[in-house]
This record gives structure tokens, C-alpha cells and sequence, in this order.
């Protein structure tokens, strides 16, 4: 017998519309468990795991860094990427159509999503522009950030290392490397404020339209292209790190670089700001709460163990961040010691890394054109599978809301391409002469850590107290035989949600607006801007929030209700006919 009666099913059938979903093999799947494996990790595995976590570990209490980070990642990293990556798996569908079934009144989180990654598309291959022309500028005779015998550098450029008394001379204040000048007037010519974008850097822009081709092409064709393309991007990043590594550590002075970034320093666990920087690292590095890893769980089979995968992949990208530090630091020792400074000096986070302190760094080898070409192979490769996986989570999850119009001929080819068009001639922007400007908003507000625990604590609330652990766990046990450590279950209902949280609080109150280099400061319209890009994708829940429950029919509580209520085509257990038929008594 039905559970609900006429009127009531009247009301579920208009919140939840008939799928339209198309068969699984029209839809796509992963052609072997190994695609989804280097997807995955070509995703959460990228710069931030070479620039950012050994600059973290070594700036909050080297060795110590491990205690808050193993705790955020036990707690919330992998708790959260198991929800999404099972979540698309059970569901077969993207981030904006997974919470639609799962629980409505949460759909706007799978927009709020896609806002995100379109945001971070548009920015991010940047990174990419900078990353090939250092790469192009590496078949030289000569290094071009080698030496100040080039026209974009200034008078007061000094080869510190090349001064035969380098180890006693002290340089001039206004002193500048030529390294710093290459990335400063070379390749960004950068302008004295975000007032004067200037003009579009030609050899930039042509690097972003070759950064977009590559990407375009990595994805045009589904799963059945980009499960091909990571076979290679995702593995030889590994191969180049391997190569830096082995010939970093015997450099002269790395013994000293890797002991600068473990030592440790218990003191700075009492500084709340390590507990900030560990937590988000989690969620920068494991791409949680941006509906990239629900869209690839969806092209998984039914029966995959979704749960191994998530461990390992989790565990790989630590491993991966842990190594890179070794590689990273015993090179910046190599070059403290050539300069006779201290390694804080030279050790830098971010952008900096990539493109001033480690290009120095290899100048000063043997070979140097070789270990920059290796270099900047890596990080093309690491931000390069980052992009184009997010760029086709991004499109799965548009496509799933319409699949009957986008599944069909070569829609979903156009859909990417106006999606790659519309970003190059936004990116255009951040490849101006002042474009670093515009560059920086987008990556402290358009994914910034706020967002990102927002969306956490709203999945967390929602699967574990909603939707319900156990009838979650329930599904990913008809899924793989099992279920998990019930540690995780619990992690998901009151843990990760209070550490979530009060991270979050802990965020708006040492909240403090951007700085250029952290001294100048933005115009009023840069902040909004930046605020912008911040609420487009968190108000997007509230909002499809008011209007679910304004469009759908019944008294107040009826429609929360219903609201709340999956969709009727996930394969219900018995535990979820009782809860239904517990709504029709309460209705």
C-alpha cells in the first residue's frame, strides 16, 4: 500500500519531479576503476600541495604542523570526502541534482557549488599562463631570470649569487634579484595599482588560449577523454617530483632546508591561527565542498568501494604534500646556503614560490635549463589535471539538470566550449599589465576558507541529521557489502560540524581584508568585487531555500517536510519506508 494519500502524494510529486535522467551508459562511466582513482587525484592533488602545505608545516611549528592537520583530516577531511565521493556514486548524479534527490531544501548547495568551480576555473588556469611561458623561457641559452643583461631589468638588479665576495658583501636596500624582476617586469610588468590595468600582456594571453585548448580537449568528450588524458597528467608530476627530490636533497645546504622545515616548535600549538591554517589546508587540498568529487563518484559503478578509494586517495594526497616538502625546501636550503642568509629569507608561499624562489634556486645548479624545464613541466601537469577535472565536474553537474537536452548530440561539446570562451576573455583581464590585481581578489574571495566551511557545515547537517547517518551508511553498505568505521558516521553528525563551525567563527573574527603584498590596500569597489564573488555562491542556499519552499504546496510544515523528504527513485530500504511512513502520520 502507498504510504501517502492523494493530496499529500500531490504535493511530494511537485517538489520531487519525475527523473529524466538517461540510462547509465548514456550518461558515462569510468572505463576502470583506475580512471576514477587518477582523476581524483589529478583533482586534490595539485599546486597547493607543492607551495602552500611545506610553507604552512615550516611557518606553524614544522614537525608540530602534523598534529592539527592529522586531526582536521581524520575528522573533517575524510568524513567529508567520503559523503561527496559516495554521494555521487549512490546517486548517479552531479552537485546541483545529488542534494535535489537526496534532500531538496538543500539544492541550493549543488549550485552554490558549480559558482564556485566556474569562479575558480576562470583564475586559476593563470597559473598556467605564467607556468608555460617560464617553461618557454627555460630553452635558452641562458636562463633569462639568471642575470640583469636583459631590457626589463633595472639598475638596481644584482646577481647576488655571481659576486665573487657574495658571502661577506652586503647589498643596497632598493637592491632587487634578477629573478624578481623576470616575474615582475618580464612576465607581469606590473603596474603600481589596480587603477591601471594597462594594456593585455600578448604573450601571457597566447599561453591562457593555449592553457584553454589543452583543457578543452582533455574534456570534450566526456569521462571517455578525461579518464584517458590522467593516465598520463596525473602520474608523471609524480616522475618529476621523484627527479627533484633525488637531486634536491643532494645539494649542498638541504640537510639544512628540510631540518628548517620540520623542526619543531610545540609553542605554536597554542596559536589559534595553526589550527586555521590546518583546517584550511584540508579544504583547499582535498577539493571538499565544491561538488568536483560528488560529479566523479557519479561516473563510478553502483558497486564500487567507494570507501577504499577515499582512505587511499586521502592518505596519497597527504603523502604527496608531506614529500613535496622535502623536494621544496632541501632546494631552498641549497640556496640559502649559496647566498649565506637565512632560510626564512628565501622560503615564500604561493606564487612566489613557484615563480621566484624555486626558479632561483634551479639557476643555480648545473644544468639549470634542465631542472627549470623539469620544474615547470611538474607544476604545468599539477595545475593542469586540477583544471581540466574541475572544468568537467563543472559541466556534469550543468548537464544533469537538463540531461535529456544535453546528453543529446554535441550540446554538451558547446556547453564546454562557451564555458572555455566566456572564462579566456574574462581571464583577459588577469593577463594586464595590472592583472596580478584582479588576480589576487579572485583568490582570496571567490573560494576563500569561509565559503568553503559554510558549505561544509551545511553538508554535514544535512547527511548526518536530515537525511540521516544511518540511512546514509545504510546506502553505502547496499553499495559495497560493508559499512564503514562507524568513527566516521559519528564524525559526520556532531564533529565535523563543530569543528567546522568554530573554525568558521574563528575565520570572522580574525577576518582582515586583502593587501597587495600585504601592505597596499584595494579600492572600495575591490572589496566589493571580492564580496561578491563570496556571496553569489553562499547565498545561492538560502535563496533556493525561500523560493523551494514558496513554490511548493501545503501548509508551512508540510512543505518543510517534504522538503526534507528523498526522492522516491534512490532504492529505499526498509528503514526508509518507516521513516516515510512516519511523515504520513505526522501529515
Amino acid at each position: 500500500m502507498e504510504p501517502f494519500g492523494p493530496e499529500v502524494r500531490f504535493m511530494l510529486d511537485a517538489a520531487h519531479p519525475a527523473p529524466t535522467a538517461p540510462s547509465t551508459g548514456a550518461r558515462g562511466q569510468w572505463s576502470s576503476k583506475m580512471e576514477f582513482l587518477l582523476a581524483v587525484a589529478g583533482q586534490i592533488i595539485g599546486l597547493g600541495n607543492v607551495w602552500r602545505f611545506p610553507y604552512l608545516c615550516y611557518k606553524n611549528g614544522g614537525g608540530v604542523f602534523f598534529i592539527p592537520y592529522i586531526l582536521f583530516l581524520f575528522t573533517c577531511g575524510i568524513p567529508l570526502f567520503l559523503l561527496e565521493t559516495s554521494l555521487g556514486q549512490f546517486t548517479k548524479q552531479g552537485s546541483i541534482t545529488c542534494w535535489r534527490k537526496v534532500c531538496p531544501l538543500f539544492e541550493g548547495m549543488g549550485y552554490g557549488n558549480i559558482v564556485v568551480v566556474l569562479y575558480s576555473s576562470i583564475y586559476y588556469i593563470i597559473i598556467l599562463s605564467w607556468a608555460f611561458l617560464y617553461l618557454f623561457s627555460s630553452f635558452n641559452s641562458e636562463l633569462p631570470w639568471a642575470n640583469c643583461r636583459n631590457n626589463w631589468n633595472t639598475e638596481t638588479c644584482v646577481e647576488f649569487d655571481r659576486r665573487a665576495d657574495h658571502l661577506n658583501w652586503t647589498a643596497a636596500e632598493n637592491a632587487t634579484s634578477p629573478v624578481r624582476e623576470f616575474w615582475e617586469r618580464r612576465v607581469l610588468n606590473l603596474t603600481g595599482s589596480i587603477h591601471e590595468l594597462g594594456s593585455v600582456r600578448w604573450e601571457l594571453a597566447l599561453c591562457l588560449l593555449l592553457s584553454w585548448v589543452i583543457c578543452y580537449f582533455c574534456v570534450w568528450k566526456g569521462v571517455k577523454s578525461t579518464g584517458k588524458v590522467v593516465y598520463f597528467t596525473a602520474t608523471f608530476p609524480y616522475l618529476m617530483l621523484a627527479v627533484l627530490l633525488v637531486r634536491g636533497v643532494t645539494l649542498p645546504g638541504a640537510i639544512d632546508g628540510i631540518k628548517f622545515y620540520l623542526y619543531p616548535d610545540p609553542s605554536r600549538l597554542s596559536d589559534p591561527q595553526v589550527w586555521m591554517d590546518a583546517g584550511t589546508q584540508i579544504f583547499y587540498s582535498y577539493a571538499i565542498c565544491i561538488g568536483c568529487l560528488t560529479a566523479l563518484g557519479s561516473y563510478n559503478k553502483y558497486n564500487n568501494n567507494c570507501y577504499k578509494d577515499c582512505v587511499y586517495l586521502c592518505l596519497l594526497n597527504s603523502g604527496t604534500s608531506f614529500v613535496a616538502g622535502f623536494a621544496i625546501f632541501s632546494a631552498l636550503g641549497f640556496m640559502a646556503y649559496e647566498q649565506n642568509t637565512d632560510i626564512s629569507k628565501v622560503a615564500e608561499s604561493g606564487p612566489g614560490l613557484a615563480f621566484i624562489a624555486y626558479p632561483r634556486a634551479v639557476a643555480m645548479m648545473p644544468f639549470p635549463q634542465v631542472w627549470a624545464i623539469f620544474f615547470f613541466v611538474m607544476i604545468i601537469l599539477l595545475g593542469l589535471d586540477s583544471q581540466f577535472v574541475g572544468l568537467e565536474a563543472l559541466v556534469t553537474s550543468i548537464s544533469d539538470t537538463n540531461p535529456s537536452f544535453f546528453h543529446v548530440g554535441h550540446r554538451r561539446k558547446l556547453l564546454l566550449l562557451g564555458i572555455a570562451v566566456v572564462s579566456f576573455f574574462i581571464g583577459l583581464v588577469m593577463v594586464t599589465d595590472g592583472g596580478l590585481y584582479i588576480f589576487q581578489v579572485f583568490d582570496y574571495y571567490a573560494c576563500s576558507g569561509m565559503t568553503l566551511l559554510l558549505f561544509a557545515i551545511l553538508q554535514s547537517i544535512c547527511i548526518g541529521w536530515i537525511y540521516g547517518a544511518d540511512r546514509f551508511y545504510d546506502n553505502i553498505e547496499d553499495m559495497i557489502g560493508y559499512k564503514p568505521l562507524p568513527l566516521i558516521k559519528y564524525c559526520l553528525k556532531y564533529v565535523t560540524p563543530v569543528i567546522c563551525m568554530g573554525t568558521f567563527v574563528f575565520s570572522l573574527v580574525k577576518y582582515t581584508p586583502l593587501k597587495f603584498n600585504n601592505t597596499v590596500e584595494y579600492p572600495w569597489w575591490g572589496y566589493a568585487l571580492g564580496w561578491w564573488f563570496t556571496l553569489s555562491s553562499t547565498l545561492m542556499v538560502p535563496l533556493l531555500m525561500l523560493y523551494n519552499v514558496s513554490t511548493t504546496p501545503g501548509t508551512l510544515r508540510q512543505r518543510i517536510t517534504i522538503l526534507c523528504t528523498p526522492h522516491e527513485d534512490l532504492n529505499l530500504d526498509k528503514s526508509d519506508k518507516k521513516g516515510l511512513d512516519l511523515l504520513d502520520v505526522s501529515l
